[in-house]
């Protein structure tokens, strides 16, 4: 199971990104790509290395990585792979999806972190990997925006500040994004990982 990665070097840029273009025979909006620039010699000419893999290649090593997860856990998943707006999404469905998700989806959290750095050994392409197991993540962040607007409100009425459960990286990001636009509220995280949690503040506007 490999990520098959192309590289061309030359003086230009747009040359050594043509050149990697060539070699797959693709267009720039159907792969991933990052481009080096070195200086050498006396007189520190500038050089361009491109680095690049395709989308279809990404989807499928990511399909592949699934696939023989679940070979070494000997049970059986259906996987659906996609890519939209630069995020490959990748959904599991299997008979025992508690198993994958695991306690307050620690186990997919840790699943998602081995896949995104298997991919990061390939190079520095900056792909973004969001996997879910029959739903959970959508259905956990519906329940967290619930929940921290309410929260929210009430924090507004009595001035006292909220501290939430731990939560991982990921669902700290939706209580942030989801609060965002509440006025009168600020949310910081703090503590360390893997306790590390979110904190519902207080703020006075310029107008109280």
């Amino acid at each position: 199971m490999t990520l098959e990665v192309v590289s061309n070097e030359s003086k230009v840029k747009e040359d050594s990104i043509n050149k990697c273009l060539e070699e797959l025979n693709v267009n720039l909006h159907e792969v991933y790509y990052y481009t080096v620039e070195t200086e050498s010699g006396l007189f520190a000419k500038k050089k361009y290395t491109t680095y690049m893999t395709t989308k279809y290649a990404v989807k499928t090593f990511v399909k592949d990585f699934l696939t023989e997860l679940a070979k070494n856990m000997n049970t059986a998943f259906n996987i659906e792979v996609k890519e939209s707006e630069e995020i490959v999404s990748a959904i599991i469905v299997t008979d025992n999806n508690a198993v994958l998700i695991g306690k307050d989806g620690n186990t997919l959290s840790a699943i998602q972190t081995v896949l995104r750095q298997a991919i990061r050994n390939y190079g520095n392409f900056g792909i973004k990997v969001n996997l879910d197991v029959a739903g959970y993540k959508a259905k956990r962040e519906r329940n967290i925006i619930y929940e921290v607007k309410k929260i929210a409100r009430e924090v507004m009425k009595t001035h006292v500040d909220a501290k939430l459960d731990p939560m991982n990286s990921y669902e700290r990001r939706i209580v942030h994004t989801a609060l965002a636009d509440f006025k009168n509220i600020e949310t910081q995280s703090d503590g360390e990982e893997p306790n590390r949690y979110t904190v519902i503040k207080y703020k006075e506007s310029e107008q109280d």
